[in-house]
């Protein structure tokens, strides 16, 4: 449909070049994201395994990469829910990290932050549509439902069919 083919490279817009922001000012990024990085495994404590990174800068980069590559992958509609799942999982910690209006001080950087916090909710709800689209394909959901409705008419009609065999 018309309707995807633009709707997604525009959605995918703002995350791609995003992440190439990102990548550009990783130091910046990081220092954005540190409070909330260190507040989030602090919280975590003894859940959040040791493999897993807790330097600034290499989350950001993995952030990037994330919203380079499913950015792509949502513009291109390749696997775009699966593009879109990782796009809201990316945009959440980015928003709580970049937006937060409610610890500013000053008015004017708290409406600011105010407005890039709700264009990103904004986005938010954008991919979750993104998510939900099957593209006028029953879902997944769907199709197991009525497989197993199926499955079980035909139980049935071979139990009947069975107890009429054992009475005749």
């Amino acid at each position: 449909m018309i309707l995807r083919r633009a709707a997604r490279p525009l959605l995918a817009s703002i995350f791609i070049f995003g992440g190439i922001g990102a990548l550009r000012d990783v130091q910046g990024h990081a220092k954005a994201a540190e409070p909330l990085i260190t507040g989030a495994f602090d919280k975590a404590d003894g859940l959040v395994p040791e493999r897993v990174p807790r330097d600034p800068a290499t989350l950001v980069r993995i952030d990037a990469a994330v919203k380079i590559g499913a950015g792509f992958a949502l513009a291109t509609g390749r696997a775009p829910r699966l593009a879109a799942v990782a796009l809201l999982g990316s945009l959440v910690p980015t928003t709580l990290a970049s937006h937060r209006f409610w610890a500013e001080t000053d008015p004017v950087a708290k409406a600011g932050q105010q407005v890039h916090f709700l264009k990103n909710a904004g986005l938010a709800g954008g991919l979750l549509l993104a998510v939900g689209d099957t593209a006028g394909k029953p879902s997944l959901g769907w199709r197991a439902r009525r497989a197993a409705k199926k499955a079980g008419k035909r139980a049935e009609r071979l139990g009947k069919k069975a107890e009429r065999s054992r009475t005749d």
